[in-house]
C-alpha cells in the first residue's frame, strides 16, 4: 500500500500547502489519492478532499483505538493507489513524555515513511544538527526524505542543499522557494475552509503547479512504494444501525456551515438516512425532512446574510416547536441562539435558544474534551454506550448568561462546553453542543440519533 506521511518539526512549516499540491498533482497524473489528516480537524481535510477528489478521513488517537485507526486506514486505502497523511503540529510533539499519540507514533502504527517539511526561513548550516537530531531521536521511525520550504534566493537554496547532502544521507525531495502569493488566508481556527473560498480551485491549481515544478514527484512515489502495509484487525467500522424506516435528514451545507466528518455522514447513510443538503444562507424554506443536522462552521462571517434570511430562521423555529429532532454542533449552536455579537455588530439568529452568543479574540474552548451523559440526555440508549465520551471543541464564542433553567445532556470532565461544567443543551428534541462528536470509540452517536428520529415519526 503506497503511502506518504507529510510531517514537520513544528506547525506552520507548510505541510498543508504541500499536501494540497501533492494531492492535486498526483491526481492529475492519473493516480487515485486517498488523503488522511491526523487529529481532529475539519478545515485541512476540506482542502485535501477537494484537491484529491475524494473525502479526507481523520486518524485520531483521542477518539479512536489503535485498531480503529489501522482498520480505517486500510479500508479507505483499499480503493486508492496511494495514501497521503498530513500530520498536525510537530513530528514528535505530544503532551506525554513518552511521545504517545504523536505524529511519529501514528506513522509507525500505519507503516508510513515520513517526508519532513522544513521551514528554512532564516535557516542555514543549522539545518544539519536539526535533521541529525530528528534522525537519531527515534531510530524506529522511517524518515525517508526532506523537502526544503520557504527557501530564499538561489544562493540560500544551494547552501542548504550542500549542507544537507554533506551531513546527512537524507534525499532532498524538493526545494520550495518562498512565495507569499501562494499562502491560503488564515483565520482564528486555521485556514479559511474551502467551502467558503470561492476561488478554492484557483488556489489549488496554483499550488499544484508550484509543487509539480519544485518537487521530485518520481522520487516521492518510489519512497511511497516502499511503505509497509499495516496489520489490520477485523474491526467493522461500517456496521449499519439496526434496520428501520428510511429517514430524511436535512444537513446545513453552505459557506457558513460545513464541518462534518465523512465517516459520520456515511454511518448515517448506512443506518438508513437520506441526507438532504440545505442552505441557511440562501434557501427560503427547509426541505421535506424528518430531522435536521446543523454542524460547525463560521456563522459569524455570514451573520448578516443569516439574519436577512428571516424565512429560514422562522422555518427552523417552527421545526423545533413541532418537536422534531435537531442536532447542532458549535457553529450550529451559535446559529440557534437569539443573537450573535462580533466586531461591534449584533445580529439576530434563529432564536430557538434564548441566549446571546459573543465572538471573542481568544479561544474559549479548544482541544480534546471528555464527557459523560446526564439523566437529561434525550437520545435512546442502544446498550453499548461508553461511560465516558471522547470528543473535541474549537470555539472562540461564548454564550452570555446561559439560561439557568436549561437542561444539559452532558457533564464536562475535561474541556469547556457551555459553562465549564455542562454541554449539550436539551430542549424538547433539540440537542445543541459546543463539542464535536465522532461515531468511533464505541460512541455510536449516529445510530442513536437515527433511533431518536425514528421514535418521533
Amino acid at each position: 500500500m503506497p503511502q506518504l506521511y507529510i510531517a514537520a518539526p513544528q506547525k506552520s512549516s507548510g505541510k498543508t500547502t504541500l499536501a494540497i499540491g501533492l494531492c492535486r498533482e498526483l491526481r492529475r497524473r492519473g493516480l487515485v489519492v486517498q488523503p488522511f489528516k491526523k487529529g481532529p480537524d475539519y478545515i485541512d481535510p476540506l482542502w485535501l478532499g477537494q484537491a484529491a477528489g475524494r473525502p479526507c478521513f481523520n486518524l485520531d488517537f483521542h477518539t479512536m483505538s489503535e485498531s480503529e485507526i489501522r482498520s480505517t486506514f486500510v479500508r479507505e486505502l483499499g480503493t486508492a493507489d496511494l495514501g497521503l497523511i498530513e500530520g498536525n503540529v510537530g513530528l514528535f510533539d505530544s503532551t506525554r513524555l513518552d511521545g504517545a499519540h504523536s505524529n511519529a507514533e501514528l506513522a509507525k502504527l500505519i507503516g508510513a515513511p515520513v517526508v519532513l517539511v522544513i521551514n528554512c526561513q532564516g535557516l542555514a548550516r543549522g539545518i544539519a544538527p536539526l535533521l541529525l537530531g530528528y534522525l537519531a531521536f527515534d531510530p524506529d521511525l522511517d524518515i525517508a526524505g526532506v523537502i526544503l520550504n520557504k527557501v530564499g534566493g538561489g544562493h540560500h537554496g544551494e547552501n542548504l542543499v550542500r549542507v544537507v547532502e554533506h551531513y546527512t544521507d537524507l534525499p532532498i525531495l524538493g526545494v520550495l522557494h518562498r512565495n507569499e502569493g501562494l499562502g491560503i488566508d488564515e483565520r482564528h481556527l486555521g485556514l479559511i475552509p474551502s467551502n467558503e473560498a470561492e476561488d478554492a480551485e484557483v488556489w489549488i491549481e496554483r499550488i499544484r503547479a508550484r509543487i509539480a515544478d519544485q518537487v521530485d514527484l518520481d522520487r516521492l512515489l518510489e519512497i511511497a512504494e516502499q511503505a509497509q502495509t499495516p496489520a489490520s484487525e477485523s474491526v467493522d467500522l461500517l456496521q449499519p444501525a439496526p434496520k428501520g424506516d428510511l429517514v430524511r435528514i436535512g444537513i446545513a451545507r453552505d459557506a457558513a456551515f460545513g464541518f462534518y466528518y465523512p465517516d459520520d455522514l456515511r454511518a448515517l447513510t448506512l443506518g438508513g438516512a437520506e441526507l438532504v443538503p440545505f442552505s441557511p444562507i440562501s434557501d427560503q424554506d427547509l426541505p421535506e425532512v424528518d430531522a435536521l443536522f446543523i454542524g460547525g462552521g463560521f456563522p459569524e462571517y455570514r451573520m448578516a446574510e443569516l439574519e436577512d434570511n428571516r424565512l429560514m430562521r422562522q422555518a427552523i423555529r417552527d421545526f423545533v416547536a413541532e418537536g422534531r429532532p435537531l442536532y447542532a454542533e458549535c457553529g450550529g449552536l451559535m446559529y440557534l441562539c437569539s443573537w450573535l455579537r462580533w466586531k461591534g455588530e449584533r445580529r439576530a439568529m434563529v432564536g430557538v435558544l434564548n441566549a446571546e452568543v459573543e465572538m471573542r479574540d481568544r479561544p474559549q474552548g479548544r482541544g480534546y474534551v471528555r464527557l459523560s451523559e446526564s439523566d437529561d440526555f434525550p437520545w435512546p440508549r442502544l446498550g453499548s454506550e461508553p461511560t465516558e465520551i471522547a470528543a473535541h471543541e474549537f470555539h472562540h464564542s461564548a454564550i452570555l448568561e446561559p439560561d439557568p433553567d436549561w437542561r444539559y445532556g452532558y457533564l464536562v470532565h475535561r474541556g469547556t462546553g457551555i459553562d465549564g461544567s455542562h454541554d449539550g443543551i436539551v430542549q424538547g428534541n433539540l440537542l445543541a453542543c459546543y463539542s464535536h462528536l465522532r461515531a468511533v470509540g464505541g460512541n455510536r452517536w449516529t445510530d442513536r440519533f437515527l433511533a431518536q428520529i425514528r421514535r418521533t415519526l
